[in-house]
């Protein structure tokens, strides 16, 4: 382009200005753009700052860039968007209304950054969000109503950070919350109540934390869990009731790799729907009166302390009625030490005891 004037070297330079900054009706520079700007595609092309696209664009796509930040209006002239997508950007912090005016998002992809604080009223305007991915990164606090804004928030993603504690008043708002990610942080305590705001909780995965209890006052409001992982929290005991308030739902629960070595006998009650049970890499013995295997088709018990006597009866009769007969070694007594649950002679004579009758029923 050549300029051949001050007037037109002005021009020049305020049109090379737009290319190099993005106008809003038209693609960023260095960026892709498909359906009349409805896809702007930005991956891994060397960005430093957020472009400005259109309000007819729904899908921005900001990945592997050195963004660092979000400063407050950056989406200003992007009230269509929809899908946001911002994985290793190098964030480092949320600040207050840096999603100001995006009450049409519904996903947000903040994966594998560096953030270490998000400032209160991050989230504002964000009240159709459904999807927010903030797993892998580093996360150490939450504060009380920060999700407040998002009252459609469906899936929350929160692994992989370095969250301590959780306490009252964090989901608050967050009603329809049904999948809540935790695993892989540095949770110690679930303050009771912390919970009380997403009782409708579906899956909650909780594994490779430092919870030494059961967290049961937390848990206590929740009522639909259908999935629990715990496993690599190093809990020694599973207490009475830990389930109950959710057991006609749950299917998959998973406490492996705890170094658990029991279950208090009512650990189980109320629980009526699981299907699949993971017990491997523990120091179990025995298995609590509570737990009943009709319903159960998936079991894995390998790497525990078995003692083959008459308290494991029903596992054997299970085992012996199922197509799983999963991986289980005797330890003790010593007849039975190293001879598989399913093969022991230990179970012979072991009295079946009699269920009692419902109300109405005939014996």
């Amino acid at each position: 382009m050549r300029c051949v004037s001050w007037l037109l070297l002005g021009n020049c330079l305020l049109v090379l200005g737009r290319a190099v900054l993005g106008a809003p009706n038209q693609c960023p520079n260095l960026c892709h753009c498909h359906g009349d700007l409805q896809h702007v595609i930005c991956d891994s092309v060397g960005l430093k700052r957020i472009p400005r696209v259109s309000e007819a664009t729904r899908l921005l796509n900001l990945q592997r860039n050195n963004i660092g930040s979000i400063p407050t209006g950056a989406f200003s002239e992007s009230k269509g968007l929809i899908s946001l997508h911002m994985q290793q950007c190098q964030l480092k912090e949320i600040e207050s209304q840096a999603f100001k005016g995006l009450k049409k998002l519904v996903y947000l992809y903040l994966s594998n950054n560096e953030i270490n604080n998000i400032r209160p009223g991050a989230f504002d305007d964000l009240t159709e969000l459904t999807y927010l991915h903030l797993d892998g990164n580093q996360i150490g606090d939450l504060t009380k109503g920060i999700f407040s804004p998002m009252v459609n928030l469906f899936i929350l993603q929160l692994n992989d950070n370095r969250l301590r504690e959780l306490r009252p008043g964090i989901f608050t708002g967050a009603k329809d919350l049904r999948w809540l990610h935790m695993s892989g942080n540095e949770l110690t305590t679930l303050h009771p109540g912390s919970l009380d705001d997403v009782e409708n909780l579906a899956i909650l995965h909780l594994d490779r934390n430092k919870m030494s209890t059961y967290p049961s006052a937390a848990m206590s409001k929740l009522r639909v869990v259908e999935e629990l992982t715990l496993g690599r929290n190093l809990m020694r005991t599973i207490p009475d009731n830990a389930f109950q308030s959710f057991g006609r739902y749950m299917e998959k629960l998973h406490l492996d790799n705890m170094n658990l070595e029991r279950f208090s006998d009512g650990a189980f009650t109320g629980v009526t729907a699981i299907k699949s049970l993971h017990l491997d890499n523990n120091k179990l013995r025995s298995l609590p009166k509570s737990l009943e295997f009709g319903t159960i088709t998936n079991l894995t018990l390998s790497n525990n302390s078995w003692s083959c006597t008459c308290q494991l009866a029903p596992l054997r009769r299970w085992m012996d009625s199922s197509r799983s007969r999963p991986d289980a070694v005797c330890v003790s007594p010593p007849s039975q030490k190293g001879k598989q649950v399913r093969d022991s002679n230990a179970f012979i004579g072991c009295r079946v005891k009699a269920k009692r009758a419902k109300k109405g029923t005939r014996q």
